[in-house]
């Protein structure tokens, strides 16, 4: 039997659709008891407050465990979901990403990254040294080129730079013998480059002094609020194509599904203003994604597979849903049920109005229908389903898909307007 590391509780925990139980390693310490009760100082809020108390009273005091476990995670996420629930969304991000690093997703260095700044500039001034150390090193890989073959031109460049490029796609990392067994450390300093973010592409020409002091000056006068929309949008750009992506591979589960949608509530649409912490709110069911409407009622979405063959049938001439989204709707309805039967429990320990909830069932995609049923019947036999119920929609990936490119288009324009048009008066 494998002993546990000294400062860390571990549980084992079932993973859906796998026979092998996966062991989850829950962290606390001290570092961690600072963030909160230096977090608690960041807001006026009542409710807020009280919830970050209950945090701090799992955690105790000096030495011990600092709570470590499964009661501190689900604490530190209803601290998010109370703070979304002011409408204060920066908070709620942090406690979020405490509830991770508490859960065993995260390693203290992220946080220590996002709220310690001594210990950010330490990971950037090491961001710099890496980037330096690759550009000594391509210095270096063009002076071998010029030393070899003296007529070396631009276009030899290129493609010394092209085939490393296309090189480094073979090289990967083996799990068995022979393979590289990362350390903790160096699995740690990867998750440090997964949330680095490079905002800056495709410098003019070669980094030479003159185009530093270019971008130092362009820098100097950005708008940051107009940069940071630019990068949401960026961001909202890769996540539907994930998804795209994930939809249009017939293979892919509910969870992957699942993956490419979390904490992109923007795709269905603005009436929400976040996706909720917590997914439980009653002992029988666990919600696919909880969304946040704004007049704080809850908005439940239940994913299913794209990949549905019969998600509209043809029986006697007629077109109607077949069995899986019949199933679905049969499963959301039982969750508003539920919703609806413990409403003041729900309303009262977490905050969120059940009593108004509705549910949209996403499912199947034209593309995967059988019996030669049209794109057009598929949506028009959804269309004349939707309209005889009250508080559950059903759609497919198609309609979720073209709707958020809409939306990411509109955003787009808003952005980047139109040269031509004459500025207001």
């Amino acid at each position: 039997m494998l002993g546990a590391r000294p400062g860390f509780h571990q549980a084992w925990v079932s993973v859906p659709g796998s026979r092998v139980a996966r062991m989850a390693t829950f962290r606390s310490g001290f570092t961690l008891w600072r963030m909160v009760q230096a977090a608690r100082e960041l807001t006026e809020h009542v409710r807020v407050r009280e919830r970050i108390d209950a945090v701090l009273g799992i955690m105790g005091g000096f030495g011990g465990t600092y709570g470590k476990g499964r009661p501190l995670v689900n604490a530190l996420e209803d601290v998010a979901q109370e703070a979304v629930l002011h409408e204060d969304i920066g908070l709620a991000q942090r406690f979020q990403r405490f509830a991770a690093y508490a859960g065993g997703e995260l390693f203290l260095d992220i946080l220590e990254m996002y709220y310690d700044e001594e210990a950010r500039q330490r990971s950037e001034e090491h961001m710099r040294r890496m980037t330096a150390m690759g550009a000594d090193r391509a210095v270096a890989a063009l002076d071998v080129l010029c030393r070899d073959k003296p007529d070396a031109t631009a276009a030899d460049a290129r493609d010394l730079f092209r085939g490393i490029a296309l090189s480094a796609d073979h090289l990967g990392l083996g799990t068995g013998e022979g393979g590289i067994q990362l350390s903790t450390k160096d699995m740690r300093r990867l998750q440090e480059y997964g949330h680095m973010e490079l905002i800056l592409r495709n410098l003019p020409r070669p980094a030479s002094a003159e185009a530093a002091r270019m971008m130092s000056d362009v820098l100097a006068d950005t708008d940051a609020g107009l940069l940071a929309q630019l990068l949401e949008l960026k961001a909202r750009r890769a996540g539907l194509a994930a998804l795209r992506a994930a939809v249009e591979d017939p293979d892919s589960s509910e969870s992957a599904l699942h993956a490419c949608l979390k904490k992109q509530e923007w795709i269905f649409g603005g009436a929400y203003v976040a996706e909720l912490a917590r997914r439980q709110y009653t002992p029988d069911t666990i919600l696919d994604i909880p969304l946040l409407r704004g007049d704080g009622s809850l908005h439940v979405v239940e994913l299913k597979r794209a990949n549905v063959k019969d998600l509209v049938i043809r029986r006697g001439g007629h077109l109607m849903l077949g069995a899986p989204p019949h199933h679905a709707v049969s499963q959301a309805q039982n969750y508003l049920r539920a919703m609806d039967e413990n409403r003041r429990t729900i309303l009262a320990d977490h905050g969120v109005d059940t009593r108004r909830a509705s549910a949209t069932v996403v499912i199947g995609h034209p593309r995967y229908v059988s019996g030669n049923i049209t794109p057009q019947e598929v949506a028009e036999t959804l269309r004349t389903y939707n309209t005889h119920a009250a508080r559950i929609e059903v759609i497919t990936y198609e309609t979720l898909l073209e709707s958020a490119a809409r939306m990411l288009a509109l955003s787009s324009a808003r952005q980047d307007p139109d040269p031509t048009e004459e500025p207001p008066a």
